[in-house]
């Protein structure tokens, strides 16, 4: 990877990222040297532009920051490190230097479980419940999304909340499966929903249905 050094006398920004909650923890400076140390140790090393000396984040503290990867922007002068925190990221006790509260949002899990099914079905190993739906085809799928569905549906009207929400899950995994065998993401759902929350969607398919009519 070329970093270009030479445009800040040496430093660039290096934008320090949950690896896990995709938030933003803080903004460091690194030279060549802190790259290389973080590299080679695997904890986030920076710059410090005010002691004017290498620095590894939590050497004192403890609140390491654990290296996953690093990118290089367009230009090559800015970083994005992505990395596990152990413990608050800023020197105030907050667990982001903006003071806001590192926490995991519950939707990202559901991509990371469409790629865990996408890999299944490459891989198709032995013993796994989702290789036999993918073997069993998609009207088996089918069948098992609708009856998921019309649980949720019975949970809804005469049972519980937590019964509800069990039954929604098992239906929500079915359609993953659904979604992956007739080679679709769930983000593909989430851009047609996108689009019907345009204000002019309804007006777009009125235009488009009266189009076709008049053929």
């Amino acid at each position: 990877m070329i970093i270009d050094f030479d445009k800040m006398n040496g430093l660039v920004p290096a934008i320090i990222q949950d690896a896990n909650t995709k938030n933003v923890l803080m903004l460091g400076f690194m030279n060549k040297e802190a790259y290389d140390k973080t590299v080679a140790t695997g904890k986030v090393t920076f710059w410090s532009r005010s002691r004017n000396c290498l620095w590894t984040k939590g050497e004192t503290s403890g609140n390491y920051l654990e290296l996953v990867n690093i990118q290089n922007d367009c230009d090559n002068d800015t970083l994005l490190v992505k990395a596990i925190p152990h413990g608050p990221t800023c020197h105030t006790g907050t667990d982001t230097c903006w003071g806001e509260e590192n926490t995991d949002n519950p939707l990202l899990f559901i991509g990371e479980l469409q790629d865990f099914i996408e890999k299944r079905h490459e891989e198709m190993p032995e013993g796994s419940y989702t290789t036999r739906l993918f073997n069993d085809g998609i009207k088996k799928i089918a069948q098992k999304v609708g009856e998921e569905a019309l649980e949720s549906v019975i949970e809804a009207v005469d049972g519980d909340n937590d019964k509800m929400v069990y039954e929604v899950a098992d239906m929500m995994y079915h359609l993953l499966v659904m979604l992956t065998a007739k080679g679709l993401r769930i983000e593909d759902i989430a851009n047609e929903l996108a689009k019907r929350h345009h204000p002019d969607w309804d007006k777009k398919r009125r235009t488009a249905k009266a189009k076709g009519e008049s053929k």
